[in-house]
């Protein structure tokens, strides 16, 4: 392994880690997949990816594996799993980590990296990355790419240390490998913003439409809705202000404008619902709620959202 040639592992290979997996792997990239219970079938089939972006793409013999003690150290991993799963991912993580190994979370929510962090061995680079996509799995090995696609990446904590030089190069290593395989990507100055900012649409649009039942589509066409969803924003963006965020004023508005523009989308926590799969709301509820409180901020919108989202997992819909 060189830096010229890094080896990159994608640990979670679901929608996420299959579609920037693939990318890479097509880009001809050393991409290498642990997999749990998909193995045999993607071993067997490959990787696809039906994309209304790229059009159909497929991996027909990607690099898999169902035991992590047979998958070789990576210089890159890309965790692509739910951070619902990171203190059992840890150990994994360390386990494929080689020296000076970056890791890349490319997950939803507040403070992933925080908690992962102490986990982790020293020696490894922790980034955040900010996935800006529509995508989903829609079969073992199967991917639907909807729209967008872009990934902003976030230094967090490693080697490089406070030195802003160090870590964008490290950052700017990652982007231009995206950029290389056809994903939009780009470094950004704070992980604590970019994450909030991405906040400001997951808070909303997650939780009602696991909630609703409902699409992007038919949250905005109805006014109550649509009313309901720029006011919690305002709050994400209010708690975001108080923390040192700078989020512009008219921000809530030019993401219900992007949204409109999309096609009908059901974010994952709706499909994380209606698979009884454990839902994201610590990350993406509870950490920015306790971080808005520490801040004097009252998120009244996003908390009873919360607590109801709660009800349904705890009753046995979520």
């Amino acid at each position: 392994m060189s830096a010229a040639s890094p080896r990159i592992g994608i640990v979670g290979t679901g929608a996420i880690g299959g579609f920037y997996g693939l990318m890479l792997a097509r880009a001809g990239y050393d991409v290498h997949f642990l997999l749990r219970s998909e193995y045999a079938t993607v071993r067997e089939r490959g990787l696809r990816v039906n994309s209304a972006v790229h059009g159909p793409l497929a991996l027909e013999q990607p690099q898999v594996y169902r035991d992590v003690s047979q998958m070789p150290r990576c210089n890159w991993l890309l965790v692509g799993a739910k951070s619902t799963s990171n203190a059992a991912l840890a150990p994994i993580i360390a386990q494929l980590a080689a020296p000076d190994c970056k890791v890349v979370v490319l997950q939803n929510g507040l403070g992933v990296e925080d908690a992962l962090r102490p986990l982790l061995p020293e020696s490894v680079h922790l980034l955040g990355g900010l996935c800006a996509i529509c995508a989903h799995r829609s079969a073992p090995g199967v991917v639907e790419h909807q729209a967008l696609g872009g990934v902003n990446l976030g230094y967090h904590s490693g080697p490089a240390g406070a030195e802003e030089q160090a870590q964008l190069a490290v950052l700017n290593e990652m982007a231009e490998m995206f950029r290389q395989a056809g994903v939009d990507s780009a470094p950004m100055p704070s992980l604590a913003q970019a994450r909030w900012m991405k906040l400001v649409w997951n808070v909303p649009f997650n939780g009602l439409s696991a909630l609703l039942n409902a699409g992007t589509e038919a949250l905005l066409g109805d006014s109550h809705a649509r009313v309901q969803i720029k006011a919690i924003m305002q709050e994400v963006c209010a708690a975001a202000r108080a923390l040192g965020c700078s989020l512009p004023e008219d921000f809530p508005e030019k993401l219900l404008m992007g949204t409109a523009r999309m096609p009908d989308y059901l974010p994952s926590m709706y499909h994380d619902r209606i698979q009884c799969r454990p839902m994201e709301l610590e990350a993406i509820y509870e950490a920015p709620l306790a971080a808005a409180a520490q801040a004097g901020v009252s998120m009244p919108r996003t908390e009873m959202l919360y607590h109801m989202l709660r009800f349904l997992e705890a009753n046995g819909q979520g």
